[in-house]
C-alpha cells in the first residue's frame, strides 16, 4: 500500500462517522446522506493529492456532499413525485443522533444548518467554517446564534410534550 493509499484510508476511517452524522443532521435522510458521503469521499480519493494539503478535508468531504446533495435536489425538483414517496426523519437507532434533535435541524433555514453542521458536528472554528461556505465569519456568527437559539426552543418545546403533553396547545 502506498502512502497515498495509507493516508487516504486513515483520514476515510477517522473522518466516515463525524461526516456522515453531519450530512445526516443537514438533510435528514440517512440513506440520501449515505449516497452523498460516499459520493463525496469517492471525489475526495481523487483528489486525494491536494485534498491532503487542505486546512479541513472533512470540512471538504461534507461540503462537496451537500453541493452533491443539492444537485440531485435540483435534478429531483424536474421529475414528478411518486405518493408517499418522502420518509420522514430516521430515528436515533440507526443514525445514532436523537430523532427530535434531527427534525429541529430539518427546520432550519439551509445556510443555519450548514453553520450548525461544522461548527458543532465537524467542530471546525468560526474562521474555518467562514472559509468553507464562503461568507464572513460575522455571518457565522449570526447564524449560528440564531440556529441555537431555534433548537434550544424546538427542543425544549419538544421536551415539554414528551413530558406532559396536555400542558401545551397543538399547532
Amino acid at each position: 500500500m502506498s502512502r497515498d493509499e495509507k493516508g487516504f484510508a486513515e483520514f476515510f476511517q477517522g473522518s466516515w462517522d463525524p461526516c456522515l452524522k453531519a450530512v445526516i443532521a443537514s438533510t435528514g435522510d440517512v440513506t440520501q446522506a449515505e449516497e452523498q458521503v460516499a459520493e463525496a469521499f469517492a471525489r475526495a480519493w481523487a483528489s486525494w493529492r491536494k485534498l491532503r494539503r487542505h486546512p479541513a478535508p472533512r470540512a471538504w468531504v461534507v461540503r462537496t456532499a451537500l453541493n452533491a446533495g443539492a444537485s440531485r435536489w435540483r435534478r429531483r425538483a424536474r421529475e414528478l413525485p411518486l405518493a408517499d414517496h418522502d420518509r420522514e426523519a430516521p430515528d436515533g437507532a440507526r443514525t445514532g443522533l436523537d430523532g427530535a434533535l434531527l427534525r429541529a435541524l430539518r427546520r432550519l433555514p439551509p445556510r443555519q444548518r450548514e453553520v450548525i453542521v461544522l461548527r458543532v458536528f465537524l467542530d471546525l472554528d468560526i474562521e474555518t467554517t467562514a472559509r468553507q461556505l464562503e461568507i464572513t465569519p460575522g455571518t457565522v456568527r449570526a447564524h449560528l446564534s440564531r440556529a441555537v437559539t431555534t433548537l434550544r426552543n424546538e427542543l425544549a418545546q419538544a421536551n415539554i410534550m414528551e413530558t406532559d403533553p396536555c400542558t401545551t396547545t397543538i399547532r
